[in-house]
């Protein structure tokens, strides 16, 4: 199943257009009729676990795969068929990778004008000078990239990949190399760099901050399918399949049943809120409870045994055992010091009701 409804209207322009696209190595469908648009200036992400072919999309859409059905087109032109496969230094496409390759025998501006030697050396250096003030690495000409931190390397080959200002960059788990404090800073500034570029780019990744850091639209991907197109809003708010709601941030589906339009009867009583289900009343349904959509709440009359707990500095995430032997998250602020084993009120805060069929 997709969800469609973030997609841009036909006759608008884009800078990516995957159709129907399908992958197989040796009679193994690897991916299977990826649909994906991405418009000019936007960034998107392949999200999903390893193995989903989100790194083997990526490289049918950069010419290093063969794709076996549909079509990959830029900016309107043709780049991959069955039947035509456009070489990749003919895409006008630019890579980034996890291992930044960047050449230890050549100086920080040796390494950036390296695809750009056709340009006169005034525009060589304009541009160099450019993207290293972008990079925020101004004053780095001369030096060479062992000298440099993991980040600052990282920023480098960023500007290495854009110096011949490509449609379109692809990056494949780019900052999966580097500690998560410097991933965290990172990634905003990547994604501003490529804004201020007005660069279209797709970044492959199996991690949720990441993508909803950096994208505009992501692709959940599980077993060479997409199975959601969306915004990082949409997707955590909004799953389309059981998937997504399992893959994405921390959940738990809680059985219920409808009793009407707006509202479900579960182990946590009568839980109202928006929801285009659609389903009957009294029919038994999966309700999708985020962990804060629960909250502690002393003079709640649903009590639940706490069964383990995190302390996250702002608050608590506790795993709490309701009556009926379903756990679920909580959260409660960290002044609220519970124990394992202790009995705490519990409170249902939802706005969105998201419902899937039990027999799915």
């Amino acid at each position: 199943m997709r969800d469609m409804t973030s997609l841009p209207p036909a006759h608008m322009l884009t800078d990516l257009n995957i159709k129907n696209v399908s992958v197989s190595y040796d009679g193994n469908t690897i991916i299977q009729g990826v649909d994906f648009r991405l418009l000019a200036g936007q960034i998107g992400c392949l999200l999903g676990p390893s193995g989903c072919g989100k790194s083997t999309l990526l490289r049918a859409i950069a010419g290093f795969e063969m794709i076996s059905t549909g079509s990959i087109e830029l900016d309107g032109k043709p780049l991959s068929k069955p039947e035509l496969m456009v070489n990749p230094e003919q895409r006008n496409i630019g890579m980034v990778f996890q291992d930044v390759a960047l050449f230890p025998h050549l100086t920080i501006s040796e390494n950036i004008e390296f695809g750009i030697q056709s340009w006169s050396k005034s525009e060589r250096k304009e541009r160099t000078r450019h993207l290293l003030e972008l990079v925020g690495l101004s004053g780095f000409e001369t030096r060479y990239p062992q000298s440099l931190s993991g980040g600052q390397q990282q920023r480098i080959a960023l500007a290495r990949a854009i110096a011949p200002k490509p449609k379109l960059l692809l990056m494949d788990e780019p900052f999966s190399g580097l500690d998560a404090k410097l991933r965290e800073e990172l990634v905003p500034d990547v994604r501003a760099i490529l804004l201020a570029e007005k660069m279209s780019a797709i970044l492959v990744s199996h991690d949720q901050m990441e993508a909803f850091a950096m994208a505009d639209q992501i692709a959940v991907m599980s077993e060479g399918q997409i199975h959601q197109l969306a915004t990082a809003y949409q997707i955590y708010h909004k799953p389309a399949t059981r998937f997504v709601a399992s893959f994405i941030g921390h959940g738990d589906l809680l059985p219920s049943k409808v009793c009407g339009p707006t509202c479900v009867i579960s182990d946590l009583g009568e839980i109202k809120g928006k929801t285009e289900h659609g389903f009957k009343a009294d029919q038994e349904i999966d309700l999708l409870i985020r962990p804060d959509d629960i909250l502690h709440d002393d003079d709640s009359e649903f009590t639940g045994e706490i069964v383990s707990k995190w302390f996250r500095g702002s608050h608590f995430l506790y795993r709490v055992r309701l009556a009926s032997g379903k756990v679920v998250y909580c959260f409660a602020s960290s002044h609220h010091d519970h124990s394992i084993g202790q009995s705490i009120g519990l409170s249902v805060h939802l706005d969105h009701l998201v419902l899937f069929p039990r027999d799915a």
